[in-house]
């Protein structure tokens, strides 16, 4: 009898053929891709040794040029060449605020749509095409460097992207038919890269700032396992936004204003900020010239520069003491901490985050490129060409997720900075008597009330059994995934109807939103509650309302005069306190309108027992 082979899970048949995979860091001002070989992790450079890839691309009537030979147009074509674009994946139009956004392109109006669609020489295309085009080239790096087609890849996003952001991503990976086998938070990424996984108790912070996002996350490694303990950040602060504030410095200078100039003299604004940006790392003072496009000329402190970015700085911090308290740590807790981001090079960054820490954070690996090497690292483990890593790396949802219930109330479903993957249900049930179907509304904040929150998809589950309001059992079960996606599902018990939907909205959060709607979650935390206590004796005293007014109207003979004159005042007593909307109010005609029924409720309550009961013989009843 011949034995059959069987491999171990992740494992190639031929134990001496390794899976074609890498790490992408997809990044706002460039972007790498890593593969593990020869012992190590290591970025792949292109036919002339260049290892950084531009994320720019630009779209002419033959197609997209992507990276250097792209960025040298960014002045004299920038309609046409598309930058930073990582800043739009999974952004509405509406969200676009600032200098470095009027920088822009010429954007598409489309009623149908809140999603961004830029129109180019070559046609009509979205920040996804454009991260697209990216994921392709350094795809295409790859397969020559390891001699064929890749089996899959780690692509790495910010641990605060939230779902539409992670979904954008996932979306540009599969029109680049790139298989994604893991989107891997970059902080993971970084601390994977620095061999921090093989420690066996430690608390590391992360500091990433990149281009154009930031990120603060804790992670604690105990034998093997990365958990991430709490994340938070702006996913529309970086990079980018320094060049903005020196730009402005700029206009200061030459008494100019951002709203005069056209698109070819704020791009050329942008481009000198850069450079004058990444050369005050080295010195302290820089010549600028703008003579000629502006015919100026100046000197430029790098105090000057530090007094432009401090509040922006300032944010960054405010984030680390957030996340500390999230986590449960504080910083002396701390055992490392490392720098991600190419903006990290920022003497002024550097110097307030060891200032912060208390000690000098981790800087021996290029901040640019570390991500991507624990990204090739992660991809190795997860193809399984490494036979002896147990390396389990355990992420969270960075904002709670819930549903709307009634009175426009957030009801948290999984709570921020749950460990995900995750799953989690929870019993819901019907506002109406005889309701046969319900709007499931699913949202993502920290705030009690939906109009606080942000609204990431919505589905109606229909074929409910007409009940009495509140007999019906709604179960809805949220699940996300090992990247962060988000799919819920909403069953009724008695029928088994269901209904799904994988949350995959047109649009994410403004620049501004990630970071408020948790900040304002503490800021407002008394209101909230004082607001959810309002919408939730509302709701009450309208339902009570509602029934007892049917009620009065089917079976008002079964009062006198007097009883029903009673019942009638307590019905507008309550009516009035609706329309006044105070708490006290509201509780003491709810309470009044409960007591003045319970004659009526009492009285139907016979009645229908004497209904059930006419023709019945004592002695049939006493049979059955």
């Amino acid at each position: 009898m011949a034995l059959l082979q069987i491999s171990e899970p992740g494992q190639s048949l031929d134990p001496h053929q390794r899976k074609r995979v890498v790490g992408i860091d997809l990044g706002t001002t460039h972007s790498l891709v890593a593969t593990f070989k020869d012992g190590s992790a290591q970025t792949l450079g292109d036919s002339h040794g260049d290892h950084i890839l531009p994320s720019v691309v630009r779209y002419t009537a033959e197609g997209a040029v992507v990276g250097r030979s792209a960025r040298d147009h960014l002045v004299d074509d920038p309609l046409n060449t598309i930058a930073s674009a990582k800043r739009l994946l999974g952004v509405a139009k509406d969200d676009l605020h600032g200098l470095n956004d009027a920088l822009s392109y010429a954007f598409v109006d489309d009623a149908r749509t809140n999603s961004l669609m830029l129109n180019t020489e070559f046609g009509v295309i979205s920040p996804v095409n454009v991260s697209c085009e990216i994921l392709s080239h350094l795809a295409q790096r790859g397969a020559e460097h390891l001699g064929g087609e890749l089996d899959g890849a780690v692509i790495t996003v910010p641990a605060y992207f939230d779902d539409a952001q992670r979904q954008a991503t996932k979306d540009a990976a599969r029109l680049a038919n790139v298989s994604v086998l893991r989107l891997l938070n970059e902080p993971t990424a970084a601390a994977i890269a620095y061999g921090l996984d093989q420690g066996d108790d430690e608390l590391i912070a992360v500091y990433d700032l990149g281009g154009g996002t930031f990120d603060v996350s804790i992670l604690h490694l105990q034998k093997g396992v990365f958990q991430v303990k709490a994340t938070g950040g702006d996913s529309a602060l970086g990079g980018d936004d320094f060049d903005v504030r020196l730009a402005e410095l700029f206009l200061t200078k030459m008494d100019k204003r951002s709203d005069a100039l056209s698109l070819e003299q704020q791009r050329e604004l942008m481009r000198v900020a850069r450079l004058v940006k990444e050369a005050l790392s080295d010195a302290m003072d820089v010549p600028v010239d703008l003579s000629d496009m502006f015919g100026h000329e100046f000197q430029v402190t790098r105090a000057e520069f530090n007094g432009c970015i401090e509040t922006l700085v300032n944010d960054t911090l405010t984030a680390c003491g957030q996340v500390f308290q999230d986590a449960g740590v504080r910083v002396s807790d701390v055992d490392n901490v490392i720098m991600v981001g190419g903006s990290t090079r920022v003497p002024y960054v550097l110097e307030r985050v060891a200032e912060l820490f208390g000690q000098a954070p981790y800087c021996e690996l290029d901040p640019d490129k570390v991500v991507a090497l624990g990204a090739a690292i992660q991809a190795d483990i997860l193809a399984g060409n490494r036979r002896d890593d147990s390396l389990l790396l355990l992420d969270v949802t960075p904002l709670s997720l819930g549903l709307e219930t009634m009175g426009g109330l957030m009801e948290p479903v999984i709570r921020r900075n749950t460990p995900i993957p995750a799953a989690q249900a929870q019993e819901f049930t019907t506002y109406k008597d005889g309701q046969t179907a319900m709007a499931i509304h699913v949202f993502q904040g920290e705030r009690d009330l939906i109009d606080d929150c942000r609204s990431l998809g919505r589905f109606e589950l229909r074929g409910i059994p007409p009940m009495v309001a509140g007999a019906a059992r709604i179960l809805v079960t949220f699940q996300i995934d090992a990247d962060g996606l988000l799919e819920v599902s909403a069953r009724e018990e008695l029928t088994g109807v269901e209904s799904a939907i994988q949350v995959k909205p047109s649009y994410g959060l403004s620049d501004d939103d990630m970071m408020a709607m948790l900040q304002d979650s503490f800021v407002h935390a008394e209101d909230d509650k004082d607001a959810r206590q309002l919408r939730e004796l509302d709701v009450e005293a309208k339902q009570l309302h509602e029934m007892v007014s049917i009620a009065l109207f089917e079976d008002g003979e079964l009062l006198n005069d007097a009883e029903t004159r009673v019942l009638q005042g307590a019905l507008d007593g309550l009516k009035a306190a609706i329309e006044v909307q105070q708490v006290s109010e509201l509780q003491k005609a709810t309470s009044a309108l409960s007591s003045e029924s319970e004659l009526l409720a009492a009285r139907r309550m016979n009645k229908a027992i004497h209904k059930a009961l006419a023709g019945e013989h004592v002695d049939q009843l006493s049979a059955e």
